[in-house]
């Protein structure tokens, strides 16, 4: 959002303004702009929040409406051209823009592979349950560039804190001579910022699966900062106490392992 933030000051109090993605970060810059009294267009290219379960999604989606967010959605409105002045969606509509915002997602750096490691198609390292390449053990992969026997996790400070504590206990366990022990990690689910006074926490099994359980209004914005605030202290306790950040099995994923369905091979 900051590097937009020069081209939305510039543009007239009355200027339209498209966000095109509607995962959490296109939601959360339509809903920021649109409180600040922004005339915003939220283009999903698909479904609305589509990691959401449908009735936290209803609830995302009358909060937009009444910040004045128009939303359009489904299989026809993927963006196929950007203008200076107008945004082109696969249906034939054109849609006025003064300023565009794309928020489409995230890319890995490509030193893995450069580096002639084995990757997955995105070019994640491929890693075992210990996160150790399954090439070279003396290379431990962190984060959204890791790809755990193949089944990368979801990108989240949930996944980031739990994965980044896990691959510094792998190092020290090969510098102490050990075994690393394989990740243990589930999520809880998975909070949205609309706008500065309410929020959404969408609660999810241990897998990563939304149900139907959510958490709206304010309460939502107020669990929203509060997972934002606690976040660098969770590092904090956790470098002090390895292990007293709060993991959750995800049984799914081990069904998975057991199944074979993982690539890379058992913890070394």
């Amino acid at each position: 959002m900051s590097g937009n933030t020069k081209f939305v000051e510039a543009a007239a109090a009355t200027a339209p303004v498209t966000v095109v993605g509607a995962g959490p970060t296109g939601i959360e810059t339509a809903g920021e702009l649109a409180e600040a009294g922004r005339t915003v267009t939220l283009v999903c290219g698909g479904m609305l929040g589509p990691y959401l379960h449908p009735r936290g999604r209803r609830s995302v989606a009358r909060r937009l409406a009444r910040l004045g967010v128009t939303v359009f959605d489904g299989p026809d409105t993927k963006v196929t051209a950007v203008t200076r002045d107008a945004v082109r969606l696969a249906d034939g509509r054109e849609l006025r823009s003064e300023v565009t915002i794309r928020t489409a997602g995230f890319g890995v750096p490509d030193l893995a592979g450069r580096s002639g490691l084995s990757t997955d198609a995105l070019g994640r390292l491929l890693a075992d349950e210990s996160l150790t390449s399954v090439d070279d053990v003396r290379i431990v992969a962190a984060g959204d560039s890791a790809a755990p026997s193949d089944l990368p996790f979801r990108m989240s400070c949930q996944a980031a804190t739990r994965i980044g504590a896990h691959a510094a206990d792998t190092v020290l366990a090969r510098i102490a001579g050990d075994r690393p022990t394989p990740i243990n990690l589930g999520f809880f689910g998975h909070c949205i910022s609309l706008g500065r006074r309410a929020g959404l926490f969408q609660f999810a099994s241990s897998n990563d699966t939304a149900n139907g359980l959510y958490i709206g209004g304010g309460l939502g914005a107020k669990l929203k900062e509060f997972a934002c605030e606690h976040t660098v202290e969770h590092l904090t306790n956790e470098a002090r106490k390895p292990g007293s950040l709060t993991r959750v099995t995800d049984d799914k994923r081990q069904e998975l392992l057991r199944a074979g369905r993982g690539r890379a091979p058992a913890t070394r």
